[in-house]
C-alpha cells in the first residue's frame, strides 16, 4: 500500500474533526457574548494546568475569567458541561494547529516516497526526517506549549471514567495515529497497523517523559535512539 492508496490523509482528518466539535453549554448570540464564553473556557483551562480537573468549580473559574458567577452559569448548567466544552475548545484548536503543521509535511512525504519507489535506500532518509519531526514536535511542546501538554494528559485521564468526553478524546487521539500510519505506509511498513500503534505510543512516551523530567532532565538522546532503532527495525535494518 502507498500513500495514494491509503485512507484519508491526516490532515483532512484533523480539519474535520476541528470543523465538527460540538459544545454542550449554551450558545452564544452576539460576537461579545462569545467572546465571554470563550474566556471563560480558557480560565476553565488555566485552572486546569495548574490544579488538575478537580479545580475546576464556578466560583473558580468565574474568578479567574474575571466574570459574575452568573456568567459561568448561565452558558453551563453545570460543572460537567463546562469541562466537557472546555475539552471541545481545546480539540478543536488543536485540530486546526495540526492540520496546518501537517500540510506542508505531507508534501515532503510523498517526495520521499516517490524517492524510495526508484531507491528502497531513500527510506533512510524518510526515517531521519520522521525522528527529526518528532522530536521537534516534543520540544516545542516542552518549551513553549507546555501547558497544552498538561490539558490533554488531564483530559486524557479524565475520558477513562467520562463517557462524554471519551468519543471526542478518541478522536483526537486517532489523528496521532492516522498521521503515524502515513509515516510507516511510506517507509515500507509490512505491518503499517501495528507499527503505527507502537509509534503513536513510543511519541506519547516522550511526552509523557518531557512534562516529568522537564527541559533541563529531559534526556533528549536517549529517546531519539529509542525511536531510531524502533524506525530501524520497521525498514528492515
Amino acid at each position: 500500500m502507498n500513500l495514494s492508496s491509503a485512507s484519508k490523509s491526516p490532515v483532512d482528518l484533523a480539519g474535520e474533526l476541528a470543523e465538527s466539535v460540538q459544545y454542550r453549554g449554551r450558545k452564544a448570540i452576539r460576537q461579545g457574548s462569545e467572546q465571554r464564553r470563550l474566556g471563560i473556557l480558557d480560565a476553565a483551562l488555566r485552572i486546569i494546568v495548574r490544579e488538575g480537573l478537580r479545580g475546576v468549580r464556578h466560583r473558580a473559574v468565574a474568578a479567574e475569567a474575571g466574570v459574575p458567577l452568573s456568567a459561568t452559569t448561565y452558558y453551563f448548567n453545570d460543572i460537567q458541561d463546562l469541562i466537557a466544552d472546555s475539552f471541545a475548545l481545546f480539540v478543536k484548536r488543536s485540530s486546526t494547529s495540526l492540520a496546518t503543521l501537517w500540510a506542508g509535511v505531507e508534501d515532503d512525504f510523498r517526495r520521499i516516497a516517490a524517492a524510495i519507489e526508484g531507491d528502497p535506500a531513500a527510506r533512510r532518509e524518510l526515517v531521519a526526517h520522521v525522528i527529526d519531526l518528532t522530536v521537534a514536535h516534543v520540544q516545542a511542546k516542552m518549551r513553549e506549549h507546555d501547558d497544552e501538554l498538561l490539558v490533554e494528559l488531564a483530559f486524557r485521564q479524565e475520558a477513562l471514567t467520562n463517557a462524554v468526553l471519551r468519543p471526542l478524546c478518541l478522536a483526537h487521539q486517532s489523528l496521532r495515529f492516522r498521521f503515524a500510519e502515513r509515516a510507516v505506509l511510506a517507509m515500507g511498513s509490512t505491518a503499517p497497523y501495528e507499527d503505527a500503534q507502537v509509534l503513536t505510543t513510543l511519541v506519547l512516551r516522550m511526552e509523557y517523559h518531557a512534562i516529568v523530567d522537564g527541559v533541563d532532565d529531559f534526556d533528549l538522546g536517549a529517546q531519539r535512539t529509542v525511536l531510531q532503532r524502533f524506525l530501524d527495525l520497521v525498514v528492515g535494518s
